[in-house]
């Protein structure tokens, strides 16, 4: 399985990536082995994730997700369906 996922930050900002071991992922972010974005800002907090079969789906939806505003993003965590409708995402 392949995961998109976001985390907050110490500072509150939000990080987006994609993986194949989410568990393992949030893990080295909070080790100072992730992101060169989150190493300075630890501990991060795991906040969302949307599964997928491949990584080429995972990579598309990180690049969506980067691509929103912060305002969207945190939409789309709440799970609000408006936010979901808008980013193209199927709603379940």
């Amino acid at each position: 399985m392949n995961y998109t996922y976001i985390v907050k930050c110490k500072d509150d900002t939000l990080y987006t990536g994609w993986t194949n071991d989410l568990e393992k992922r949030v893990n080295a972010h909070n080790d100072g082995k992730g992101a060169k974005y989150t190493k300075s800002r630890k501990p991060v907090a795991l906040v969302y994730y949307e599964a997928f079969q491949t990584k080429e789906e995972a990579m598309s939806r990180e690049y969506h997700i980067k691509r929103m505003s912060r305002k969207e993003k945190e939409r789309l965590i709440s799970g609000d369906a408006a936010a979901l409708a808008a980013s193209g995402e199927k709603q379940e």
